[in-house]
């Protein structure tokens, strides 16, 4: 009974959401801040109903799923014949401003907690480099806030959680095989592998499906209401055939959505539509998921450095590599701020810690865990109610 009593506030939850979701995004809430405090609200009853190894396989399906479906459409829509006018902001953050803050987070990861190792220090600083689309959606929907500002946040969160990948591949294997005692040429071997098919899958998949659905509608053969199944198909087609002979699942979904958004020639707005729906669902679950099980068990093993360490990544660690990828390109020291500020960590970050703490053995994984869940967890609330204010704030002063 307690079971589906659970199912059916769950199902509650989602349905309030959706009901009033144009007059919540008009409040300080967001999307996040709901069902990761919802989520926390239901911890121990899940806990106590769901079966431990039907958790864990759950929670292991629910992240990969949604992570190839997030990082294929994520992709998908970074085109870049529509990025002309904010390429050079978009590619200094991407190029500069990320692998900064990647090194910068592992060093001042390696300060904080020097016993964990420098695998470690680049693992924690991988999972925690990626910004969330769905924290910043206020942001860049909101009409007050520079075109140039709102696609440079949009083109960023859209790409760096699949150019971050090899960093968390690599620190996750690394830190794994100091475990393990692995040998260093068998896992440079594998690390390359890896690194190199899930592109070369997701490049093929992506293309070949872009040109057959290219083809199919030229000729007025693909239901509208089928393009989503299309979608679907080809993100775990890629991550499939990498699988298979190799190479790395995600990474390939997200050069497959990359191929695909970038090849197809007819409107590709099927892609929003699907994962508006399904993709809508996948969130709330994911988010929920974090409250109930990952922020719980962070806060246990939170320490001070923990607290230390998330304040760092949401403000120093993002901020200076972010004004200083940006120097030269004559904006405002206002709106570098303003960018550098509203990088929030969330889904990627949630969904690559998931997977990780899942697929490799790694030492000290309790202060990890902590790490990640105290970032997660401080910036869906500071972004979450700094968003509207701030987005009106710098549309003020635009001119």
């Amino acid at each position: 009974m307690l079971t589906y009593t659970l199912i059916l506030t769950i199902l509650l939850a989602m349905f309030l959401y959706s009901l009033f979701s144009a007059s919540i995004s008009r409040s300080i809430l967001t999307l996040p801040i709901l069902f990761v405090a919802f989520g926390y609200g239901v911890s121990e009853p899940l806990r106590a109903a769901a079966d431990p190894v039907l958790l864990h396989e759950g929670k292991r399906l629910l992240a990969e799923i949604t992570l190839i479906l997030v990082l294929f459409s994520d992709a998908s829509h970074v085109q870049f014949k529509r990025i002309r006018e904010c390429w050079q902001i978009s590619a200094r953050m991407l190029l500069i401003g990320l692998p900064l803050s990647i090194v910068l987070g592992a060093v001042t990861a390696m300060l904080l907690n020097p016993e964990s190792g420098f695998a470690m220090a680049l693992l924690t600083a991988a999972l925690l480099t990626p910004t969330d689309a769905a924290l910043g959606q206020p942001v860049v929907s909101n009409s007050a806030v520079p075109a140039r500002l709102s696609q440079t946040i949009n083109v960023e969160s859209g790409l760096n959680d699949g150019l971050v990948l090899p960093f968390v591949l690599l620190g996750a294997i690394l830190a794994s095989a100091g475990m393990n005692e692995v040998h260093p040429d068998g896992l440079a071997l594998s690390t390359l592998t890896q690194i190199v098919l899930g592109p070369v899958a997701g490049i093929a998949i992506g293309w070949g499906a872009a040109r057959s659905m290219d083809w199919a509608q030229n000729r007025d053969l693909t239901a509208e209401s089928a393009a989503g199944v299309v979608f679907l198909t080809t993100a775990f087609a890629a991550y499939i055939l990498s699988s298979a002979i190799g190479g790395n699942g995600f990474i390939a979904a997200f050069a497959a959505g990359m191929t695909f958004g970038n090849t197809f020639r007819h409107d590709i707005r099927f892609i929003s539509e699907f994962m508006e729906g399904v993709g809508l669902v996948l969130t709330m679950a994911a988010f929920l998921v974090f409250g109930a099980f990952l922020l719980p068990d962070g806060l246990a093993h939170a320490s001070t450095k923990a607290v230390i360490l998330a304040l760092l990544f949401l403000t120093v660690v993002r901020m200076l590599p972010v004004f200083l990828s940006l120097a030269g390109t004559g904006l405002p020291v206002r709106e570098k701020l303003f960018l550098g500020w509203f990088g929030p960590r969330g889904l990627a970050s949630i969904l690559f810690t998931l997977i990780i703490l899942d697929e490799f053995e790694l030492p000290n994984e309790p202060e990890l865990l902590a790490c990640v869940s105290m970032t997660v967890a401080v910036s869906v609330v500071l972004h979450g109610i700094s968003a509207t204010p701030l987005a009106n704030r710098i549309g003020k002063q635009k001119d």
